[in-house]
């Protein structure tokens, strides 16, 4: 199927992404036979793609690249690329083309040293495809040093070389490196198309597919997660339920302490998943039997050391991702009382949870709700500036509480 399917809900950008790679197969084409390139090319050496969480940033970068990439004997006779069956849609799609690099980090941060390697391949002429393309899906996790280093790529990029940077918004990029890009701006994905794509794509039942895209406002990834995975439902049916517990100050206090407590066991899960299997493939590339635990070889504690920061690192991203998609959860939550103290027609979020809804709108008016709103997003914020989880959870609990 071709490399747009996947792209849900984005029509405009799609036609300008699919223009675009018209325009970048006819200027390698030209370059190849000699013959005149487009006269006005639609086609740029760098882009960036924003859109809120959810609506596919990546995965418009991803399908561009494969697009640009497309190898389809089809183009000859005036089809578009991105075919999505020849070997270079294909190799992109899944990730193991040579002369796409897509990168995303598990930390929460991209430093100067990962930037530099990027750098430096961004220079080197394609191997085997028709460009070289970088896919950067968490540009707005670079450093300010990292940043400045990706800027001189971005001013003067190889001839054949396309840079993709993906962030929530324009102002989590480096105003010189955006003002260098071409800007793609992406919506969150109507509902009933989330759901169509989680049938069609996933096998998942229709009504089931409904009601996962109407929790998480279209959310696509999130969607999918909650329509297959039952710890995912079993966590967000607890998170909603803390609107009801802090009437006290025990309460609060208590609820906080679960929460920072669920998303520290989330982390505690995946680091189980990953840490294992990385360091036992560490020590038997240094020179240790795996799984003996035996001593490693001379000048190797070191290398070991680094893997275990950098695991460090990411349980504290996943225990800070986990936490914000519980506070994205409780926003939806208050954003649902708000709709029905407002009288508005709109759908609500949380159906399932109609009737706490209902007694929620009727205990307080519009106000009060938008204080609790505004306690959520204080807290985001406290997070987001390296506060202590349980401090800034204990804060909201009690702000909501007093309302």
């Amino acid at each position: 199927m071709p490399v747009w399917d996947d792209l849900v809900g984005q029509e405009r950008v799609q036609t300008q992404l699919a223009a675009a790679a018209r325009d970048a197969d006819a200027l390698v084409t030209a370059a190849e036979t000699g013959g005149e390139a487009p006269a006005a090319s639609k086609m740029t050496h760098a882009w960036l793609f924003t859109g809120p969480p959810g609506s596919g940033r990546e995965t418009a970068a991803r399908a561009f690249a494969a697009a640009l990439q497309c190898t389809s004997p089809d183009r000859k006779l005036g089809a578009d690329p991105g075919c999505g069956f020849c070997d270079g849609c294909h190799t992109t799609m899944v990730g193991t083309h040579a002369d796409v690099e897509i990168v995303r980090t598990d930390l929460l941060s991209i430093g100067v040293k990962e930037t530099r390697e990027l750098v430096r391949r961004a220079q080197l002429s394609p191997a085997v495809g028709r460009w070289q393309v970088i896919v950067l899906e968490d540009a707005d996790r670079l450093t300010e040093g990292a940043g400045n280093v990706l800027l001189k790529a971005v001013e003067e990029p190889a001839p054949r070389t396309v840079w993709l940077l993906c962030a929530p918004s324009l102002e989590d990029v480096l105003p010189t490196i955006r003002s260098r890009c071409r800007h793609l701006s992406l919506r969150t994905p109507p509902v009933a198309a989330v759901a169509e794509v989680l049938v069609r794509r996933d096998g998942i039942e229709p009504a089931a597919a409904a009601a996962a895209a109407r929790a998480t406002q279209g959310h696509i990834d999130r969607a999918r997660r909650l329509a297959t995975d039952e710890r995912a439902r079993a966590r967000r049916a607890a998170v909603l339920k803390l609107p009801l517990r802090v009437d006290d100050v025990g309460g609060c206090l208590k609820a906080a302490q679960e929460l920072v407590d669920a998303a520290a066991e989330d982390a505690k899960q995946m680091a189980e998943e990953v840490d294992v299997k990385e360091t036992e493939e560490l020590r038997a590339a240094l020179g240790a039997a795996a799984g003996t635990g035996g001593r490693m070889p001379r000048g190797t504690a070191g290398v070991m050391k680094e893997l275990e920061d950098k695991q460090k690192r990411r349980r504290t991203r996943t225990q800070r991702d986990s936490l914000d998609l519980a506070l994205t959860d409780l926003t939806g939550f208050y954003r649902d009382v708000l709709a029905l103290q407002l009288g508005s027609t709109t759908a609500i979020a949380n159906e399932d949870l109609r009737g706490d809804l209902d007694r929620m709108a009727r205990s307080g008016g519009p106000e009060r709700t938008l204080r609790r709103i505004e306690a959520i997003i204080a807290c985001r914020q406290a997070l987001d500036r390296n506060v202590a989880p349980l401090l800034a959870v204990e804060a909201m609990t009690m702000a909501l509480r007093a309302g």
